[in-house]
């Protein structure tokens, strides 16, 4: 079995990579003194990827939307017993998620972690689905879409993804609707089980105090060797131009709800990571909470403590979006538009740059003193091809050149969108 060390002399931290002979990769940060394991199991699969084929098929196949994410809930179910049942008995957290590109499966614990892991890499290989099951299934999964279809923030968010996005199904909910998953049967779940969750298509991710030999053994003992099914997976092409500029919707809400994205070029691999740190220190420079334009805007009451920046990068798409309340939040469009314009020209205050900097990059390495960031570190710098601390690397290298850059390149007018929620 090849080992792998990755380490960063910067940050005086290592984690191992073990290439299993079943076809998944491996990933270990040992922490010493730590007394709590997290544990990650994930599947580059989520609700984007509808269109697929692999070496078996002739053609891409497409299959109905939310299935990923009805995946996720079924497989805590198995002919014998309720998943939950058995992480009850080692006092281990479980939990998952369906993201727009990928399926995790985790735990946490302070003991019983071996115990845990084998659970989770049994129930993860052992897919059980009848008639009657998914239509139980159909019925709850129903409910829940129902149910956010009532969040005004969360249609405010959605929102915005369907003004900018022209055909990408980053604007379709996880999901799905209640009309696409009941085209969903037992053999189209199975197909795509064993289509995404072959494990050269996964990773698994552990960080904590376990001994990496215990590791490998439990995983020598539960992971079941597949061929690669040289997956490929198809979206629709993506024009640059954003669907429109403004999206509106009424609901009962207190203040009205907005979220303004730009629509960027997309990016992977590590320049995605490179791409995104800069983007987001020249978000925080714009407009994050210690900005001069922040203040002002909270001094007139055009935002509020809910508001927050990010730089979304799911799916295969980036944009820079910030989110909040105002009670005129095209006013605050208009307002931040102008700052972004000013910055092109004047640039950004180099001691605040610093602050920020320094700030975010403090940020990242307290994660990686918490076993559960550093799990997720691991996992989402695997997807991306890159190493967990590639990100923190950036950060430290980074000029506010860099972020004067990034906003002449990514925050264009033309290319932005507002959603609003409000009661008109």
């Amino acid at each position: 079995m090849n080992k792998e060390i990755v380490k960063s002399e910067r940050l005086g931290e290592s984690y191992s990579v073990f290439h299993h002979p079943s076809g998944l990769d491996v990933l270990v940060w040992k922490m010493e003194g730590f007394t709590t394991t997290e544990a990650i199991f994930a599947t580059k699969y989520g609700s984007i990827y509808n269109c697929f084929k692999t070496k078996d098929s002739k053609d891409f196949i497409t299959v109905p939307e939310g299935i990923a994410h009805f995946l996720e809930h079924k497989l805590f179910e198995n002919e014998d017993t309720d998943v939950f049942d058995l992480y009850a008995k080692t006092g281990a957290n479980a939990n998952a998620f369906t993201s727009f590109d990928e399926t995790a499966y985790t735990f946490s614990c302070s003991e019983n972690w071996e115990d845990s892991l084998v659970i989770l890499l049994d129930f993860v290989q052992k897919p059980y689905f009848t008639e009657q099951s998914v239509a139980k299934e159909q019925g709850i999964i129903g409910q829940e879409i129902k149910m956010c279809a009532d969040s005004p923030e969360r249609q405010c968010f959605y929102n915005l993804l369907r003004a900018m996005y022209v055909n990408h199904p980053i604007k379709i909910d996880i999901a799905g609707t209640v009309d696409t998953i009941a085209e969903i049967t037992p053999d189209l779940l199975y197909k795509c089980y064993y289509t995404f969750y072959n494990l050269h298509n996964m990773v698994l991710a552990i960080a904590g105090n376990v001994d990496e030999d215990k590791v490998m053994e439990i995983c020598d003992k539960m992971l079941k060797p597949c061929e690669d099914m040289e997956l490929e997976t198809k979206l629709p092409d993506e024009p640059e131009n954003v669907a429109q500029k403004k999206i509106f919707q009424s609901f009962p809400v207190g203040l009205p709800l907005f979220n303004i994205g730009f629509k960027c070029k997309p990016y992977e691999g590590r320049e995605l990571f490179k791409k995104a740190g800069t983007a987001s220190v020249a978000l925080h420079l714009l407009i994050g909470s210690s900005s001069p334009l922040y203040k002002q805007l909270f001094d007139d009451g055009l935002i509020n403590s809910q508001f927050g920046v990010e730089v979304f990068t799911s799916g295969g798409v980036f944009s820079p979006i910030i989110s909040g309340e105002s009670h005129d939040p095209e006013e605050l469009y208009r307002r931040y538009l102008a700052e972004i314009e000013r910055v092109k020209t004047e640039g950004f205050d180099k001691s605040q740059f610093d602050m920020i900097k320094r700030s975010m990059y403090g940020e990242i390495v307290r994660g990686m003193n918490n076993p559960e960031r550093a799990a997720d570190y691991l996992a989402e710098s695997y997807f991306e091809n890159s190493d967990a601390f590639y990100e923190a690397q950036v950060l430290a290298e980074m000029t506010v050149e860099d972020c004067e850059n990034a906003v002449r390149e990514m925050f264009d007018p033309e290319k932005s969108s507002i959603s609003v929620v409000d009661n008109k």
